[in-house]
């Protein structure tokens, strides 16, 4: 019996990770399928998405309790726990901004360069918009300036490739909503 293909074994192992909850080790197995350098699957694609999705949920769950908390400590005047908080939603945007880049850079370094089917760029370039997004919810000044722009910048370049897909395709309809949330 031959041993399964590199690619075919961390998709295994991602499908594994994802019954299991295990996000974290599930965004590890499909970076390495990504970083394969070839067209994924509808498959492939779908399980990087979620392992990304679930990963990045939580912690952006996370900052927006603790800035509520904030916000309700600021109103007490209790600058001790206001400084607590501020360090440790601090660290909590460090994850996501880690989780971003991640992500960011593997769709511009490993997947958009392999893709062909305009179903496979308008999918990578809404990915990279709702990351920018992402960033911009989180961000200030320059740098919420920017990922804005980024974010609308890959929303456009999805759009105008997702014109080529049938006005019911679910890639289409689902780039339609996540670009109408970010306006």
């Amino acid at each position: 019996m031959t041993s399964p293909a590199p690619q075919e074994e961390a998709v295994y192992m991602a499908k594994l990770a994802e019954q299991a909850e295990r996000y974290e080790e599930m965004v590890d197995f499909m970076n390495k399928v990504a970083k394969l350098n070839y067209e994924l699957s509808v498959e492939e694609r779908n399980l990087l998405s979620v392992a990304y999705k679930n990963k990045i949920g939580a912690r952006r769950a996370s900052w927006r309790i603790i800035t509520s908390i904030q916000q309700k400590e600021e109103s007490k005047g209790n600058t001790q726990r206001v400084e607590k908080i501020k360090t440790y939603k601090i660290k909590v945007e460090d994850e996501l901004r880690e989780i971003c880049s991640s992500i960011l850079q593997i769709l511009n370094d490993n997947l958009l360069p392999h893709s062909e089917s305009n179903e496979s760029k308008v999918f990578y370039y809404k990915m990279k918009g709702d990351y920018h997004r992402y960033l911009a919810e989180f961000s200030s000044a320059d740098e919420k300036k920017a990922a804005a722009d980024n974010a609308l910048a890959d929303y456009t370049s999805a759009s105008n490739i997702a014109n080529e897909l049938a006005p019911t395709h679910p890639i289409r309809l689902g780039l339609a909503l996540n670009f109408s949330v970010f306006y």
